[in-house]
Parts: structure tokens; sequence; C-alpha cells
């Protein structure tokens, strides 16, 4: 009975809750506009930090009200500036309440206020506006969807330190991608913003500096601009140096080390620029330093990676700068211990961040490697067993078809630094290497592939096959499979390769493995069969033939299901020359053995039987 009970508990407490909230809501309506006023500040004052009453006003239908009030002609300024703040303090509350202020069309409504000649009513739209858009549900396109919003947003820019703070806050959050970057670079961004580099107020540097980095990445033409632009006599590049000096808040000199970073990327500054190798690269190895927070480690380790990907001599400088190597081996030790951590939201903090450390590491790890293989070395020797084992079995997850991470990683050099690993003398390295280069052949382009193939060498990947640990055989069987899916990557790959892998597949089938092993290396014989060209190979080699028959009548269901497999990709008749390789294959007794299994008690087996017979039917 108790439970019953629950139910108007709850409502009779949510009704006390609203009408507590409902007279603030009802005061907007009063004819009275000092009444009015003077609710709006009401309200205000105990929206401040509680979220349940700010839930509370935008369920009752504040929200529309106060942006009624805000954009009628008779509201005095006074009340419409309030109405603004209250707005932007709701803002402030949780995502869901950003959502019901955006259904209410708000951003349109506070556009229109900053028309407005009030300097003190402008300052409130565009605190709101940087709040919402600040909000990752808040989408950038809204920014851009006026013409004419940008170009009155620059003209803004001069008529205060707030307006300052708030419009380069709203476009270095609602910059994504190259086509905002021109739209802000063509309405005069560089030259309105350059000049706040020198603001008094750190709050306008800051922001001013984080609109320059994303403005600058990726973007050549942004990035050419920026090196020749004048402040106070002063090159922007020459400013982003003394930005990035120690004595600098850390948020500053890492913001200026990112700018420089992009601006030599985008082929602005040299690689060998003194800017470069002895300002930004050593700024951003002490970014990675156990005293920094979790962030700023994140952030350096992941903007180093990007900076010296393709310099060699970039990468080995930074290999050899403040111990970087072993500072990253740090990464993997946090948190140092899940189970002392009680508190279930740290815990969640915690995870998040040692995921992304971790991934930062990889990131700066292949990097460094990308290029030289003494760096590739010094990384293996540098970092202990322990925390190359835990580091390559992230890398395992991260390189899932499906992850996030997997595009940064590849593209920071991942497979050669994989590679290396097969070649450890600790079982466990070997199989991590391996079993992050099967998860990144999952599904993978045919390029992809191909560099596995070229990184890792035929002759490296028949040793892993021959290899006395039984887990790194098949995870290189697995790595197999799927170099080997989809007809083109098995054509193309077994048109170079196709000698060495048959002659793998023969020495795997004859040797003395047990079931998982062989029928991992049939599914691969299953794959090839599956090729418009390859299956040839198996066609033309009489022994692997008798293989595959002799395993259709294994006394193991396993065996005989993936044998099949490679009987009914080979006769497939929907296929040109399957009438010779079903003649071929029914000489042989083939057909006789599917009979027999088509009686078989497992459905499986006697279904896949029935299917194969089929084709000799049709």
């Amino acid at each position: 009975m108790a439970c019953l009970l629950e139910t108007p508990i709850r409502m009779s407490v949510l009704s006390e809750v609203t009408a507590s909230s409902r007279h603030y809501v009802d005061r907007l309506f009063d004819p009275d506009p000092q009444k009015v006023l003077q609710g709006v500040i009401d309200m205000k004052n105990a929206v401040i930090g509680n979220n349940k009453q700010k839930a509370n006003l935008i369920v009752l239908g504040a929200v529309p009200r106060l942006l009624y009030l805000l954009q009628q002609e008779t509201s005095s300024t006074e009340l419409k500036t309030e109405c603004a703040v209250v707005l932007g303090s709701l803002a402030m509350g949780t995502e869901n309440n950003v959502k019901s202020l955006l259904d209410c069309h708000i951003i349109p409504a506070l556009l229109q206020g900053l028309l407005s000649p009030d300097l003190k009513f402008i300052e409130a739209c565009l605190r709101c506006l940087r709040t919402i858009f600040t909000s990752p549900v808040t989408p950038e396109e809204l920014l851009y969807t006026d013409a004419t919003v940008i170009p009155h947003l620059m003209a803004l820019l001069s008529r205060s330190r707030y307006t300052q703070e708030y419009i380069c806050q709203i476009f270095s959050h609602c910059c994504k991608g190259p086509d905002h970057q021109t739209i802000l670079f063509n309405h005069g961004a560089v030259q309105n913003i350059a000049h706040l580099l020198t603001s008094v107020s750190y709050k306008v540097r800051m922001q001013a500096l984080k609109c320059f980095s994303v403005l600058a990445f990726e973007n050549p033409q942004v990035s050419m601009t920026l090196v020749n632009v004048l402040v106070d006599g002063e090159l922007l590049p020459q400013i982003f140096v003394k930005m990035l000096q120690r004595d600098k808040p850390i948020e500053m000199q890492l913001t200026s080390a990112k700018c420089l970073t992009y601006m030599c990327r985008a082929g602005a500054i040299r690689t060998d620029d003194n800017c470069i190798v002895l300002k930004t690269l050593p700024c951003l190895v002490r970014m990675c330093s156990k005293e920094r927070l979790l962030e700023e480690r994140v952030e350096g380790a992941e903007t180093l990676a990007y900076l010296i990907e393709p310099d060699v001599e970039l990468q080995r400088i930074a290999s050899i700068t403040d111990h970087l190597i072993a500072m990253l081996a740090d990464y993997f030790k946090y948190p140092s211990s899940v189970s002392a951590i009680t508190d279930i939201k740290r815990l969640d903090h915690d995870l998040k961040h040692a995921h992304e450390l971790r991934q930062a590491a990889f990131k700066l790890y292949a990097s460094l490697g990308a290029n030289d293989e003494d760096i590739r070395k010094k990384v293996l020797q540098n970092a202990p067993d322990e925390i190359l084992v835990v580091a390559s079995s992230m890398l395992c997850n991260l390189l899932l078809e499906f992850s996030p991470s997997k595009e940064p990683i590849l593209e920071s050099g991942a497979v050669e630094l994989l590679c290396g690993l097969t070649q450890s003398e600790n079982p466990a390295l070997r199989v991590n290497g391996i079993w992050a280069l099967m998860n990144m052949a999952f599904q993978a382009e045919q390029k992809i592939k191909a560099d596995i193939l070229r990184s890792l060498s035929t002759e490296q990947l028949f040793r892993l096959l021959s290899d006395s640990d039984l887990n790194v055989l098949m995870k290189t069987l697995g790595l197999l499979r799927n170099l080997l899916s989809t007809r083109p990557h098995i054509d193309k790959i077994m048109s170079t390769h196709g000698k060495q892998i048959m002659q793998a597949v023969t020495l795997i089938l004859e040797g003395e493995h047990n079931i998982e092993v062989k029928e991992q290396t049939l599914c691969i014989l299953a794959n090839i069969a599956d090729g418009t060209t390859a299956k040839e190979l198996i066609m033309t080699n009489d022994d692997i033939l008798q293989k595959i028959k002799y395993y259709m009548g294994h006394s193991h269901v396993k065996l005989q299901l993936a044998a099949m497999f490679c009987i009914s990709n080979l006769i497939w008749n929907e296929e040109e020359g399957s009438q010779e390789r079903q003649d071929k294959l029914r000489d042989m007794g083939i057909v006789d053995i599917l009979h027999k299994l088509s009686q078989s008690p497992d459905s499986n087996l006697c279904d896949k039987a029935k299917m194969a017979l089929q084709q000799y039917l049709a």
C-alpha cells in the first residue's frame, strides 16, 4: 500500500514548489510597469544559483513573457535590461533550460536587442547570447542565419570591454570550420580583434587570443594574414610569443602556443623558426608535466602532437626536451586508484580524464615516432613494459571501428608504432600490437590496409603466424581475416601477397593447432574464395582443395562449417567461371559430401549444405 502513496506525495510536493514560484510569473502580468520591473528584479534574485527555481519558472511560462517584455517598445530600457539578465541566468542552468530558451526563439529577440542605443541593455543581451552560444546544445549556424549580424557584432566591439569579451567569446565558440572562418575573416575579424590583444582587461585579451586560435586552425589564408599584422608597432607572432612566457597564466600560454602551432602547420611560420623551436615547442612540453591540470596536459599533448607530426626535426627536438617520453608514461598512471574513490561523480570525472590523457599520449607517441626509427625505439625503450602493456591495450579499444578516437590516432602515425610493438620480446606487447592492428584493419579503407601490410612487412607477418604464443597467432589470423575483406581489397592484397598467404595457410592447416586456430584459418580461406580473381589461387591449388575437403568431413562442426563457407563461395553460380569450379569440385567428390552433410543433425550445417547443393541445381 505504501507504494500507492508515493506518486500523490511527489505531486503534492511539486504543487507546493510550483505554487511558490507562480507568484513570480504572475507579477510579470501586473498592469503597473513599476510592479512588473520589481517583479523581474525579485525573480532575478530568486534564480541566482538555484537550478530548481529556474526549471520551475521555465515550466510556468516565464520565458515567453520575459521575451515579450524585452521586445515591447513601451517597456523601459531598465525593464528590458533586467529581462535580459534573468534570461541569461536561466540559460546558465541545465542544457534543458537552454533548449527551452531556444524553443522560444530567444536568439532573434536578443539579436534585435543589440540594435538598441543603450549600452547596458546591449551588454545584457550579449552576456545572455554568450551563455546560450557556449552551450553544446546550441547550433552555431544560428549566428550566421542573418547576414547582418556579424558586421553589427564587429561594429559593437568598440563599445566597451564587456562587448569585446562577450563577442570574442561568441566568435570563438561559433567558428567551426572553413566556412565560418571565411565569414568572420571577410568581415574584418583580424583587424577588429588584433588590437584587443593589448587590452587592459585580461578577459578581453584571453578571448581575443582564443578567437585567433580558431580562426587560424588549418587556414592558410588567415594564418598568412596574421603573420603580417602589426599591433602597436609589434608583429602578431611576437605578441603571441610574449603571451606564452612562463610568467603568464597557463591558459594564456597554452592558447598562444596553439595560435603559433596552427600558423606553423598552415605554412605561415617555418618549422625551424625560433618562435617555434625555442618558444612554442618547449611551452607545449611544459604543459605535459604532471604538475599541470589534467585538462592542460591533454591539450598540451594533443597540440604538441599536431605541431610535430609532419616534421622530423621537431620530432627529434621534442623527444629530447625535458624528458618528454618518460613524462608521457605518467599519462597512463591516472587515476592512481579507482577502488579508493568513493564519490561517483569524482570517479566518472577521473575515468573520463584518464581516457582523454591516454588518448592524448597515444597521439603524441605516434607523432614522435612518425618518421624516425631511432625515436620509435626511444619511445619503446623509455616506457616501462607495464606502462606499454596498459597503453597498447587501451589503444586496442580506441581503434575499434566505432570509436571516435580511431581517425585522429590513424592520422598521427600509429601504424608504425604498433608494428614496432609486434617485434617486442614481451608476448603481451606483441599481442596488443597485433590486436590493435587487427582492430585498425576492421572495415578499413584500402589505403589503411596497405599501410599496415607495408609497415608490418610479410616477413614479420609470417614470423607472427609461427609465434609460440597462442594469443599472438590468433590475433595475427584475425588481422589477416580483416585485411582480406571486401572483394576489391581481397583481390588487391592477394595479387601482391597471394603466394605467401597461401603458403602460411597451408602450414597452419597442416600443423598441430587447436580447433580455434584452424577455424580462423579456414575463415581466411573463405574470404579469399569470396574474391573475384583471388579464388583462382584456391582453385589452382590442389593441396588446399584437398584440405578443405578433409575439414568438411571433420568431426568438429565448427571446422565443417568454416570449410563449407569456402565451398559455397567457390561454387556460387551467379559468378563468372562458376560452372568450371563446380565441375572440378564435383570430380573431387565434394557433391557427395554435401549430400551427406545435408542429413547432419546440426541444423546450421544441414542448411548450409542444402544451400550449396542448390547452386548445383540452379
